[in-house]
C-alpha cells in the first residue's frame, strides 16, 4: 500500500487536478483508493458532491472529536472512496498547535484504519501552506508528489519544499520519496523548457519524466464534476495523467 501526499505551498499549480486524475487513472486499473481531502477549500470534495459537506461527516471531525477515519468514508465510484474536507479544517492549526501528538495524528489514524480496511493507495490532497494539516500528510506519507507549474515562481516554491523536506528528515528519521511533476507545460513557449532544464539540474531523478501539458479539458472537467477520464478519455490531459501513473507504477511508488 502507498500513502501519497500531493503538496505544494503555491496555489494554482495543479495539486487538486493531480490528486483527482491520478486517483482516477489508478481506479481504471482496478486499484482500491482512498482519497483524503485535507484542504479547507474543499475543492476536491466539491467535485465529488455539490454543496458543502456536513463538518461532522468530514475530516474535521477526526481532529475535533477523534472520530475514526473509517466512519467518515464516502464512496466515489470513479476514484474509489473519499474522506471529504470542510472549511472548519482551517481551525486545526490554531486549536491543536504543533506538538508531536498532533503531527502524528493522521499517521496513527491511518494505521488504525488499515487494520479494518486495506487500500492499494491512500492519496492525500494537501492544503497549499505548510501547517499542521500538511505536516500530518508528510509525517504519514511514503511518497510526496509535488506538482509545479512550468514557470520560475513555481520552480522556486518547489525548491523551498525540497529544502523543507531535507530538514524534516532529521525529525522523521527517514527520507520520504518524492517526485516533482511539471504541469501546465506549454510547448509553444520557451520558458517551460528553461524551467525543465533547471528543475532537472536541481531535482535530478526526483523530477518525473512525464510532464502534464497545458490542456483546456483539464480545467473544464472539474466544472462538470468529473475527472479527465470520465470527461474526455481521449484528451491530451487523459493521456498525460495515464503516462504519469504508468511512470509511478513502474517505480513501485504507487500500486494497482
Amino acid at each position: 500500500m502507498s500513502r501519497v501526499a500531493v503538496f505544494n505551498q503555491k496555489g494554482g499549480v495543479g495539486k487538486t487536478t493531480t490528486s483527482l486524475n491520478l486517483s482516477a487513472a489508478l481506479r481504471l486499473k482496478k486499484a482500491k483508493n482512498l482519497i483524503i481531502d485535507m484542504d479547507p477549500q474543499a475543492h476536491l470534495s466539491e467535485i465529488h458532491q455539490k454543496g458543502k459537506v456536513d463538518s461532522a461527516k468530514s475530516l474535521f471531525d477526526f481532529y475535533q472529536n477523534n472520530t475514526q477515519l473509517s466512519h467518515l468514508i464516502t464512496e466515489w465510484e470513479a476514484l474509489g472512496s473519499i474522506i471529504p474536507a470542510h472549511s472548519e479544517l482551517i481551525k486545526v492549526d490554531s486549536i491543536f498547535g504543533k506538538g508531536p501528538a498532533i503531527l502524528n495524528k493522521l499517521k496513527q489514524g491511518l494505521n488504525a484504519l488499515e487494520e479494518e480496511q486495506k487500500y492499494d493507495n491512500i492519496i492525500m490532497d494537501c492544503c497549499p501552506y505548510l501547517g499542521v494539516l500538511s505536516l500530518n500528510a508528510v509525517f504519514a506519507a511514503d511518497l510526496m508528489i509535488i506538482p509545479m507549474a512550468s514557470d520560475f515562481l513555481s520552480l522556486k516554491s518547489a525548491q523551498k519544499i525540497e529544502k523543507t523536506l531535507l530538514a524534516l528528515e532529521r525529525v522523521l528519521k527517514k527520507r520520504v520519496d518524492r517526485r516533482y511533476v511539471l504541469t501546465m507545460f506549454d510547448k509553444r513557449r520557451k520558458m517551460p523548457f528553461e524551467v525543465m532544464e533547471q528543475a532537472t539540474r536541481f531535482f535530478g531523478d526526483d523530477l518525473c519524466k512525464t510532464v502534464i501539458n497545458a490542456n483546456v479539458t483539464l480545467a473544464e472537467s472539474p466544472y462538470h464534476q468529473k475527472d479527465i477520464f470520465s470527461y474526455q478519455s481521449n484528451s491530451k490531459g487523459a493521456e498525460d495523467y495515464n503516462l504519469l501513473t504508468e511512470e509511478l507504477l513502474s517505480e513501485s511508488l504507487i500500486h494497482a
